[in-house]
């Protein structure tokens, strides 16, 4: 099993170079992505953009010659080194310029993240892997096309799992799928978050602490008859939650009341409109 693992790795990581490649040489916002990546603190700006391609070109030769037969052993030295390389400069991407882009396998804007590092780092291991192939690729796959294609399809994903650029491709449909099926503004009590909220924003006690607010609604979640809506504020210089508590039963925006919750202590420091009833196990709301 382990002999057809690594004659797979020249296929992997030949395919995550020409994919990086194209984005590299092929792309029209390549000059973009350069400029947005560490190369410029690490070559200038002037020579980013030509550093950006001429990696490009040597992705491009190398992945070509991984896919192409026979896989010689000297392929796969240069294609772990060349990981190694990558792994490195994210490393020092991270470290001297943490907001630059990637610039890796999309021109999609994604700083380099831990993901990041661990893509490279098992781009470094399929290729110490497939040093040790002895065979290609083709062959393996025609001998045994199940468990190869399982195993190209694992380490695919993993790539793509762990390309925070490609995020937008898979990820974000997900999520809106995810939104499709749950629906996250109905609470398990029937009640729509947003009627909770349209309620609280005509009361006198959110007109009262509007001016401390610093989000929408961050977490909600009902207890006892109640709805408690959170959100981000700031009071007396201090990083705190404004705690809304709205009743299921009463839709007057006069029933709305609020507390104000250190986020260090959990202490409150101001309650209008009245004390609302306990906060649950989410936040602690303890009279000040």
């Amino acid at each position: 099993m382990i002999e057809m693992i690594a004659t797979l790795q020249p296929l992997v990581v030949g395919a995550v170079l020409i994919w990086s490649a194209r984005v590299k040489l092929f792309s029209r916002h390549a000059a973009a992505t350069a400029n947005r990546s560490a190369l410029v603190r690490l070559t200038g700006e002037r020579r980013a953009l030509p550093t950006y391609r001429l990696l490009g070109g040597i992705e491009l030769t190398l992945g070509a010659l991984l896919l192409l037969p026979p896989v010689l052993r000297l392929e796969a030295i240069a294609a772990t080194v060349l990981a190694v390389g990558f792994l490195g400069y994210l490393g020092y991407a991270r470290r001297v310029a943490p907001a630059s882009s990637c610039g890796c396998l999309s021109a999609s804007t994604a700083p380099v993240s831990g993901r990041s590092l661990a893509r490279a780092g098992l781009l470094v291991a399929a290729g110490g892997l497939a040093t040790l192939a002895t065979g290609g690729w083709l062959a393996a796959l025609a001998g045994r096309p199940v468990d190869g294609g399982a195993v190209l399809l694992v380490e695919l994903a993993a790539v793509v799992a762990l390309s925070p650029e490609l995020d937008r491709a898979w990820l974000l449909p997900l999520r809106q799928l995810r939104v499709r099926l749950t629906h996250p503004l109905r609470g398990g009590s029937g009640v729509p978050l947003l009627a909770s909220v349209q309620q609280l924003q005509l009361s006198d006690a959110y007109r009262r602490v509007a001016p401390l607010l610093r989000s929408d609604v961050r977490e909600h979640w009902d207890d006892g008859g109640w709805r408690f809506v959170g959100h981000a504020a700031r009071y007396q210089g201090r990083p705190v939650t404004a705690v809304f508590a709205v009743p299921l039963a009463d839709p007057e925006p006069g029933s709305v009341r609020v507390a104000v919750v250190d986020d260090a202590s959990g202490h409150t420091l101001l309650s209008l409109a009245g004390t609302p009833p306990a906060a649950g196990p989410h936040l602690s709301v303890v009279p000040a």
